[in-house]
């Protein structure tokens, strides 16, 4: 049991398009949005836990900011989640359940767009027209959410993971076809069910975009991501499967003014293993949008 709960880590990417997009140097965005998750959790049989479900009601902010990087063009985004969650299920036969409440891992992600993306002035960005974007980042999540060490389900992970991350975007008139490969470096928790050491290999993630664009400020995107790997190891002993996942999503975006934008979208996450979790995910989020030369 406790190496299933050590992966579940897997099921923590994110469907997010338009992440590579151009933008004018010296624009900044604050963000709020809300997700509710509920999902079915999968256990081995030899385990006396059925019927085991989630439900987490999850507040997030965040910041983004574009940068000129020695001529093109850059972006930092940071991200701090406070989640309420409750578990349930049959142990033994007996209904039980636990509730969380408090805040999940920060994460900082620093990208830059190496091709067909130059820095610009907002002046300059309404006259160019992307065709190809190709983009690098690396995403760290700090260990600052909220963990006991002597419980088994947190909403922190009190571990660093570090995740680069590559794209090629492709625009195509109002289409644009985005690709992004990454991959989920997990640091040691050495803290994990009071005294064990947990580590997990990487996970290895390639999720697309088609996205098209009415009009500016009025968008629909189809996505859908599969992941694999990121065996746990409690003690240094390791589990019998690797973890994996596939996940869709579809979202909309609306800007009513140059400086406001919403975007609702659905995520839906199944595991490829028999052991894992489905879960189904509704987005809602605001964005503020101001300054640029």
């Amino acid at each position: 049991m406790l190496l299933y709960f050590a992966g579940t880590a897997a099921y923590s990417q994110e469907l997010e398009p338009r992440r590579w997009s151009h933008l004018p140097v010296g624009v900044n965005f604050a963000a709020a949005g809300y997700a509710y998750t509920s999902g079915n959790i999968f256990l081995d049989p030899a385990i006396l836990v059925e019927d085991a479900e989630a439900e987490i009601h999850t507040v997030g902010v965040g910041y983004a900011r574009a940068l000129d990087f020695f001529g093109k063009t850059g972006r930092i985004d940071v991200k701090v989640p406070v989640s309420i969650g409750r578990w349930q299920g049959l142990l033994d036969g007996e209904p039980a359940s636990t509730r969380r409440e408090g805040f999940g891992d920060p994460r900082v992600r620093f990208a830059v767009n190496l091709l067909g993306s130059p820095a610009q002035s907002r002046q300059e960005f309404a006259r160019f027209v992307p065709r190809t974007i190709v983009g690098t980042a690396v995403e760290v999540t700090l260990p600052l959410g909220q963990y006991e060490k002597e419980r088994l389900i947190n909403l922190g992970s009190n571990r660093w993971v570090v995740r680069p991350q590559l794209g090629v975007v492709h625009n195509v008139g109002k289409w644009a076809f985005e690709l992004t490969g990454s991959a989920w470096f997990f640091g040691e928790n050495r803290d994990y069910q009071g005294e064990s050491d947990l580590k997990q290999d990487p996970l290895y993630a390639l999720q697309t975009h088609v996205i098209h664009t009415f009009r500016p400020g009025l968008w629909v995107s189809l996505s859908a991501a599969f992941g694999s790997g990121a065996r746990p190891r409690i003690n240094d002993i390791p589990s019998a499967n690797e973890q994996g996942n596939f996940l869709w999503a579809a979202s909309f975006g609306f800007s009513p003014s140059r400086s406001h934008g919403f975007k609702l979208a659905w995520q839906s996450g199944r595991t490829t293993e028999e052991v894992g979790v489905d879960y189904d995910r509704m987005i809602l989020a605001y964005a503020f949008m101001w300054g640029g030369r």
